[in-house]
């Protein structure tokens, strides 16, 4: 059962959607600075496209790209990596709510 304080920290029972890592990275990090999207990706070496397909919320930050925007935004892997789960676990949550209501925890004998 969950407590409180996991279900605060639950990001499927937001009401609201969790921001895509790549709303995070052109907000904070892009929209800002004098740096492009094609000179960023130079930096981090990666294509264009690739950065273009993550700041437009279209593709998923992996474990690697989460590495390389770790290391040009002096963050962790984790953060992105915490990032998209939280949106993906949302999104999930939300779409296939009906099926996820039909499973009933399990009781489990711990040895």
């Amino acid at each position: 059962m969950n407590t409180e304080k996991e279900k605060v920290l639950d990001a499927t029972m937001r009401a609201v959607c969790p921001s895509h890592p790549g709303e995070i990275l052109k907000g904070l990090y892009l929209s800002g600075s004098s740096i492009s999207i094609s000179e960023f990706a130079e930096k981090i070496g990666v294509s264009r496209k690739a950065v273009s397909a993550i700041v437009n919320c279209h593709k998923s930050v992996t474990p690697e790209m989460a590495m390389r925007l770790s290391m040009a935004t002096k963050t962790t892997p984790q953060l992105w990596l915490n990032l998209q789960a939280n949106y993906d676990l949302w999104h999930l949550a939300h779409e296939k709510q009906e099926v996820f209501s039909q499973i009933k925890p399990l009781v489990f004998a711990v040895a």
